[in-house]
């Protein structure tokens, strides 16, 4: 399937893709992608530096005629997300990415696909071996880790990149060009509980919710999305007094809109009937309610063995109280840009097993202060029940620049091109211009890419045409780099 891939136009990029996604390259688990790079760039014979972290740089001198232009740094992330659907076997380590075409859209078999940010690494991948495509001196920048902390962009220190302009080729919509961003903050929570052993006469089931969409945490936050963690949540909240708790096992990556999410309870043999009448219930409503934005949502209750032991009833309360009262989804809209999420929080991820209880969570905001005042509301929330919070992972927002010179070589290449306006918006997600700007303050920068949906998700998607015309755009766009003063 991923032959079939590689003869899609422009084959420079798309084949690019596919080399790259046969690499293995998970966040934290980058090192063969980083070798790969670096063995890009030196069968290039370009100047290939790898930083402390983990970063690759690769240089390439103007071509003939661009010399006297600016300098750009051309960047995208390594890392990709891993999600897979439950029932998909694949094992994201040592396997290489299977893909497949769906009409305009190039998918993967059950796992995400890695356009994101894999079509912007292809694309830089693409200008450098080109030998007839017309640039200024470039500096692509391939960082690491910045699905999972951005610990790549934090930790490339000033002095490696002398380019006056940036190129980050790391957003999803191909008629959108992006001066702005949310900053992010982890946020986990963690407290102990005394386990008990299963009252007598108990039987037990496990509860699933399964089937939901999904998604980026920061792009896909507003489209009112089931969240796994809040579902189940919901629906032991509503049986509470027939259950007790056992194990609970749901989300995933913090970035990742939570999909599933899994649950071992024990239920009175006297009270089963109750509990099934009550749990049927909540879980027709909760579907009813979901039926447009996840129509394939799907709760299931089967019997199981009875648990050995399951939490106290006082633990069980607490838990379920307090993952109610946190806030999950938008929490605030910007006054400032129309339809922008400005602060955020997702739920991510909730594992309660052997007497202990962990939930992670990702606040997002453009502006600092409405981050730190959601971080604070949430810590408070948790502790009021006796949790540890531990807040961690900072990283800043890119503020607009409505001034900047390069955005209006886009603009006005984006018209000359497509004959019409490009959308100049600022996103909810974490791109890396706010960090790589703490270190190059003085830098220009501008982001914008190919329609991706689905992004984070085992749904992602990337638009075959929608790659073409980000090809042209970026094409266009480095013949009209502006001269140095």
């Amino acid at each position: 399937m991923n032959n079939e891939i590689r003869t899609l136009e422009p084959k420079a990029l798309w084949n690019n893709f596919a080399d790259l996604n046969a690499v293995p390259r998970g966040s934290k688990k980058e090192e063969k992608v980083i070798q790969f790079m670096v063995d890009f760039g030196n069968k290039l014979n370009l100047k290939t530096i790898v930083d402390p972290v983990g970063n690759v740089i690769i240089k390439k001198p103007a071509s003939k005629g661009m010399e006297n232009r600016k300098t750009i740094v051309m960047q995208s992330h390594l890392d990709m997300v891993h999600q897979k659907n439950s029932d998909t076997i694949f094992d994201f380590d040592t396997e290489g990415i299977k893909m497949k075409i769906e009409g305009d859209w190039v998918k993967a078999e059950g796992t995400t696909l890695g356009a994101d940010n894999g079509l912007g690494v292809a694309a830089i991948m693409s200008v450098l071996a080109s030998k007839d495509i017309k640039h200024p001196a470039i500096e692509a920048l391939f960082t690491i880790d910045e699905e999972t902390g951005m610990t790549g962009a934090m930790g490339l220190q000033a002095g490696y990149l002398d380019g006056e302009i940036l190129l980050n080729l790391d957003t999803e919509e191909d008629d959108e060009i992006d001066i702005g961003c949310a900053g992010g903050i982890d946020i986990t929570a963690t407290n102990t509980y005394n386990e008990v052993h299963t009252p007598s006469n108990s039987i037990g089931f496990k509860i699933s919710v399964t089937g939901l969409n999904g998604g980026h945490s920061g792009m896909d936050i507003h489209k009112g999305l089931g969240n796994a963690n809040k579902i189940m949540n919901r629906v032991l909240y509503e049986v509470q007094d027939y259950i007790r708790i056992s194990e609970i096992n749901g989300g995933s990556l913090r970035n990742a809109i939570p999909r599933e999410s899994f649950a071992i309870i024990s239920v009175y043999k006297s009270q089963k009937d109750i509990f099934l009448k009550k749990i049927k219930k909540i879980s027709k409503e909760i579907k009813l309610e979901f039926k447009t934005a996840d129509p394939n949502l799907e709760i299931s209750y089967p019997e199981i063995e009875t648990p050995k032991k399951v939490m106290t009833a006082i633990s069980q309360t607490s838990l379920l109280k307090v993952i109610y009262a946190a806030h999950n989804g938008v929490y605030r809209m910007s006054n400032d840009m129309e339809d922008l999420v400005e602060t955020s929080n997702n739920i991510a991820r909730v594992i309660v097993k052997d007497e202990l209880i962990k939930i992670l969570c990702l606040t997002r905001s453009s502006v600092e202060s409405s981050k730190n005042d959601l971080a604070n509301a949430l810590k408070a929330t948790f502790e009021m029940v006796g949790y540890n919070v531990a807040l961690s992972g900072s990283y800043p927002g890119w503020k607009p620049n409505t001034d900047s010179l390069i955005l209006n070589v886009l603009t006005d290449t984006y018209q000359k091109l497509f004959k019409s306006k490009a959308n100049v918006v600022a996103c909810h997600a974490g791109l890396e211009c706010g960090i790589l700007g703490t270190n190059y303050p003085e830098m220009d920068m501008i982001s914008f890419g190919p329609t991706i949906q689905g992004a984070h998700s085992p749904d992602e998607r990337a638009s075959i045409k929608s790659s073409q015309k980000f090809w042209n755009f970026l094409i266009e766009i480095l013949e009209n780099i502006p001269l140095r003063k």
